[in-house]
């Protein structure tokens, strides 16, 4: 079992003394995860559960981490970075997070927020005036659709909490969209900055009038841009500067510095019950443009590539209220805002809403899965997942690289054991509403 914690190298004095101690106190012995209420023989159940999935061919590969109280207690790699080669996964494989980086940009919007450089509640043209417009689509009942001004503006708010109607081109006019050159959430081989295509998207029609609807789409790309424009620098050396270097999150990059690419994982797609290799181009599904690409588009809803360790700091900063290993992203009522649901009402998923880059539970029965009230998290289009339960204390990732993922049902084996090792009662309460109480 692992603590979460930073990399301190010894000093020379310190280093001498270890050693000068033998063996045992160069090697002391690891605690169990029954320290921090988890069953050892319960979890180690989900190793035999994930090499069936590769065995069967049903998943190449996959990282997973379980952390409790803040130790990790599970970290396990299975299968294939590269079945072709046979090249086998380690915990340190990087993959393509896609849309898990929504939640790091949502921060840094949060954290512009704590420096009094914006306010949630903005409208977004305050800080990109190409927003002061904006139109939706609405079908007319003969097949088309007429275009109206928006009945109010866009805020930031709407942004992060998917509330803005924006979807990602598949609304009402998105024959207008796809003539624009805007389709899809992959932006790796595109050929010019993130802003250029915002500013494209800010005179389409967009799907629904602003609060009327949670859709998702191109929001988090957006806010991207409102960091680049409010901090005044790229979007990359902002998350860099403000969340992974601090965090220590050394193989989280938009785009991957060469020498690591030996460590991207292959993507591969469900058909028809087979694994097959994606294609080295061919956009979203292929293996090249996140290391040979132009390397000028940094999309905020869907660029980024990490590491299960390192997303899995990240979110223990999170759960911990904003910090880790005495460094501070975020202040505590952020994350608490944040993980609370923002829709109103509005329609998501049964028993659960949307908070600012989360989604999150509000009604276990209705959601009708193992877990808790107050849980967050996300996933990404590659069939990576993660999520934070802070009435247990517990975060889960789990990382592989299949698109389409087609019936893969990994996640709920996942969910499915690792609630099963857990041996104690939580240590928090949480109210009917989804606030933590510490």
């Amino acid at each position: 079992m692992t603590v979460i914690r930073g990399r301190r190298p010894l000093t020379f004095l310190a280093l001498v003394l270890l050693l000068a101690q033998g063996p045992s106190a160069q090697s002391p012995a690891r605690p169990t995860p029954e320290t921090v209420g988890v069953s050892s023989a319960r979890l180690q159940r989900l190793t035999g559960a994930l090499k069936a999935y590769v065995t069967a061919g049903r998943l190449p590969g996959a990282v997973t981490l379980v952390a409790r109280q803040g130790r990790i207690v599970y970290s396990e790699a299975v299968g294939y970075r590269d079945r072709e080669s046979a090249a086998p996964m380690r915990t340190d494989s990087i993959f393509r997070i896609a849309s898990q980086t929504k939640a790091l940009v949502s921060v840094g919007i949060m954290q512009l927020q704590e420096e009094g450089r914006l306010r949630i509640s903005d409208p977004v043209a305050s800080y990109l005036p190409e927003f002061r417009n904006t139109t939706v689509a609405v079908p007319n009942g003969n097949g088309g659709y007429d275009v109206v001004p928006a009945t109010r503006p866009i805020t930031i708010r709407d942004l992060l909490s998917h509330t803005a109607g924006i979807s990602y081109g598949s609304g009402p006019a998105a024959d207008r969209w796809k003539a624009a050159g805007i389709e899809g959430w992959y932006f790796a081989d595109r050929d010019e900055p993130i802003a250029a295509t915002v500013a494209r998207i800010a005179a389409l029609p967009f799907d629904a009038q602003p609060g009327e609807r949670w859709i998702y789409g191109y929001a988090t790309d957006i806010l991207g841009v409102v960091i680049e424009k409010v901090a005044g620098q790229p979007l990359d050396e902002f998350i860099a500067q403000r969340i992974t270097q601090p965090l220590r999150m050394d193989d989280t990059h938009f785009y991957l510095p060469p020498g690591k690419a030996g460590r991207l994982v292959t993507v591969y797609s469900r058909r028809a019950d087979t694994l097959e290799r994606a294609p080295d181009a061919g956009g979203m599904t292929g293996q090249g443009a996140y290391v040979s690409g132009p390397r000028r588009s940094l999309s905020g809803g869907a660029g980024l590539l990490s590491t299960a360790g390192d997303y899995m700091r990240f979110l223990q900063a999170l759960l911990n209220g904003g910090r880790l290993d005495g460094v501070r992203i975020l202040g505590r009522k952020s994350v608490e805002l944040m993980t609370a649901d923002h829709l109103n009402g509005m329609e998501y998923q049964p028993g659960v809403g949307f908070g600012l880059g989360f989604s999150v539970v509000n009604d276990l029965g209705r959601r009708g899965r193992l877990g808790s009230v107050g849980e967050y998290g996300w996933g990404g289009a590659y069939h990576s997942t993660f999520w934070v339960d802070p009435m247990e204390q517990l975060i889960v990732v789990h990382m592989t690289q299949v698109i389409p993922a087609g019936d893969l049902d990994d996640y709920s084996t996942v969910r499915a054991i690792v609630y099963a090792s857990l041996v104690d009662g939580p240590k928090t309460n949480v109210t009917a509403t989804g606030a933590v109480r510490r």
